[in-house]
């Protein structure tokens, strides 16, 4: 939770489980106990594109997914997924909370995507993605690798970008709600690239080859069966499929419309090598 000046903000995150509930309606809760419409509080969610990933349909494994879902346009369905949607537990609690309480309180969910370098908070510094990808090169199949053309593509944000996202609603939230939308339509994406499986596994295959990781670089393919039994630690049997296989390609519109996002961090290939050799001094 954050006070600047008379303001209250709850930053609301996943905090290793997306779907604990009991979390989310704390925040809330505490947040409605004093706030009104005179002094509304606000609560920030930072969720991901999950929401929006075709894991689910076997259509585009592998492929690329024409659909690009877009943060204004296709607000509609954005806010009215289906309940078997990543996340959607947490965002309708948000999302009903906006509509009865509006008033008094003011919410905004932050859709973020693939996470790239090294975080500068004391925490965890490394996002899933990239040392989830390592560990299986390293661990199990000694390749970097994709299935079917490898076309199925993810959308990508540098940290201090998504910080960016992030600060510009603090600072709206702290000015009481300032240029931002919030609730329903407060709906954020962050990406500022796309990037297909087939690129991705060919750079850190590059990568991995150049320290002596793995002793080819060029990245193979994998069949489908061998990709749902990839990411095995997870308790999610769609893992693999979610990382390596579906597409998950967003574009940022209303951050850049309604708060002046302007992206100015590296692009991810900028980046990758630091991120990978994290992964394999971590252990990946």
């Amino acid at each position: 939770m954050t006070r600047v000046d008379d303001t209250e903000i709850t930053h609301a995150t996943d905090n290793g489980n997306s779907k604990h509930e009991p979390s989310i309606k704390a925040h809330i809760d505490g947040l409605l106990r004093n706030g009104t419409p005179s002094f509304p509080r606000f609560l920030i969610r930072l969720g991901g594109t999950g929401a929006i990933a075709d894991w689910a349909d076997s259509s585009y494994y592998g492929k690329k997914n024409p659909r690009v879902w877009n943060d204004i346009h296709d607000i509609e369905q954005l806010t009215s997924l289906p309940d078997t949607a990543l996340h959607r537990n947490i965002e309708k609690i948000v999302q009903k909370a906006a509509v009865d309480h509006g008033d008094r309180l003011k919410c905004a969910i932050i859709c973020s995507c693939g996470v790239y370098d090294p975080g500068k908070g004391p925490g965890r510094a490394q996002s899933q993605l990239v040392p989830l990808f390592c560990d299986e090169i390293i661990n199990n199949t000694k390749r970097a690798f994709y299935t079917q053309s490898g076309g199925n593509t993810r959308s990508w944000v540098h940290i201090d970008d998504l910080v960016a996202v992030y600060m510009k609603l603090v600072e709206a939230a702290a000015a009481g709600g300032g240029n931002a939308d919030w609730g329903l339509y407060g709906y954020y994406f962050t990406a500022t690239q796309e990037v297909s499986q087939l690129d991705f596994a060919t750079a850190i295959g590059r990568i991995l080859k150049k320290h002596g990781v793995i002793e080819y670089e060029e990245p193979v393919q994998l069949p489908l069966d061998d990709i749902w039994k990839t990411a095995q630690k997870s308790k999610w049997r769609y893992t693999g499929i979610y990382a390596f296989a579906c597409n998950t390609r967003t574009v940022s519109e209303r951050a850049r419309k309604v708060l002046g996002y302007e992206p100015k961090a590296p692009r991810l290939f900028d980046c990758l090598e630091e991120d990978v050799l994290a992964a394999v001094r971590r252990g990946a």
